[in-house]
């Protein structure tokens, strides 16, 4: 019980400062679980990152759970989840459900700047992505027609596809001689969560005339499913998911502000959740919050005991090599439609935008700043 205790505390403080999105996460928990507490090697902790990067789910969050996992067990894994997401979830259901949201012209303003803002993130990621996974040509041309394929044909089932095929494509072409892992974790696949996410995810689409919260539940695992690359690429898997059972301007002021809020880019379900089941909001927000992660932390605790010997097989880490290039290209398509495009009106805007992106990328300005500026900004336009 004392090491569910203390992985509570260090996540809900983790909780309450993580801001920045998942990159920034993983540097606060490397900085606070190797270098201080020392819960878990650095060994250890890059092949964390890279099952959060093979799996599909909040890649950040994963981390997070599997250290809570190695500390204290199951308990201790969702202990983790529920201390680190809690806050950006309170936040993000108080601005959902709060009466101001609905006529005050004071938050269409806001709302606009950051939505400007989510544009500045989103290339920000996006370029951060591409230096890191698209060094060679191959990478390179899996994630242009990434991109081109899913500007043309934007769907729900292409992006499955692109990103099958590239997995596919990276198990063929890269193919890294095999290295001695040490195993600081014993043991093989765990089959009963894959089972359970099986079931659910085959399962789920095919109930028809479901009550609202199941269709809630339904829609956000499905997208918690399909989201390789963390945080930033749920926007697109979302939007396609929902259609239009959320305005796109609702859809973007919640995902904007979820980049204002600490922890994981996800929390942005609590938002829609709340928005989607307008007579129980608090139980929308649960929901869908639930079924965003519920994927990734089955997926988890199905591998987490093997992974460390699959991360050394050259066929497993050519799939990630291809994965990532295409998790690349998407974030491009979801640069331009919806972001882009709907937060874009006058030339003022793309001022705005670039000298956000400037400050972030290059002056190094801290991400509150940056967000302060562009509400500020927002609120100075709409007067």
């Amino acid at each position: 019980m004392k090491q569910v205790f203390e992985v509570f505390w260090q996540f809900f403080t983790l909780g309450w400062i993580s801001f920045g999105g998942p990159a920034a996460h993983i540097g606060y928990f490397e900085k606070t679980f190797v270098q201080k507490l020392k819960w878990i090697d650095s060994e250890s902790y890059a092949r964390l990152i890279s099952l959060s990067q093979f799996l599909p789910g909040p890649g950040s969050s994963q981390i997070g759970f599997a250290i809570g996992l190695r500390r204290a067990g199951v308990i201790g894994g969702f202990t983790a989840f529920i201390a680190f997401t809690f806050p950006s979830v309170l936040l993000l259901y108080i601005l959902a459900t709060t009466d101001a949201t609905q006529d005050a012209a004071w938050l269409v303003s806001i709302t606009h700047g950051l939505k400007l803002l989510a544009v500045v993130v989103v290339a920000d990621a996006t370029l951060n992505m591409y230096k890191g996974f698209c060094k060679e040509r191959t990478t390179v041309t899996i994630c242009v027609v990434t991109a081109a394929v899913l500007l043309l044909v934007p769907s729900l089932l292409t992006q499955m596809i692109v990103l099958v095929a590239a997995g596919i494509l990276g198990m063929q072409l890269k193919q890294p001689a095999e290295t001695t892992v040490v195993a600081t974790v014993k043991g093989g696949i765990n089959y009963l969560p894959l089972v359970f996410f099986a079931v659910l995810f085959a399962g789920l689409p095919l109930l028809t005339n479901s009550p609202a919260w199941l269709t809630i539940f339904a829609d956000f695992f499905q997208s918690g499913s399909l989201v390789f690359g963390g945080g930033h690429v749920v926007l697109p898997m979302l939007q396609q998911a929902l259609g239009d059972a959320i305005d796109t301007d609702r859809f973007l002021m919640g995902y904007a502000a979820a980049q204002a809020v600490p922890g994981p880019m996800f929390s942005l379900s609590a938002f829609l959740g709340a928005d989607l089941l307008v007579n129980s909001p608090l139980m929308g927000a649960l929901i869908a919050t639930v079924a965003i992660f519920l994927p990734g932390f089955l997926l988890v605790l199905g591998f987490h005991g093997a992974w460390e010997s699959l991360a050394a097989k050259p066929k497993v880490s050519g799939a990630v090599w291809g994965i990532n290039a295409a998790v690349v290209g998407l974030l491009m398509s979801a640069l331009y439609s919806p972001v882009f495009t709907s937060a874009i009106v006058e030339p003022v805007d793309m001022a705005a935008v670039i000298v956000g992106f400037f400050a972030l990328r290059t002056l190094k300005l801290p991400i509150m700043a940056v967000v302060a500026s562009f509400i500020a900004f927002g609120y100075v336009m709409g007067l």
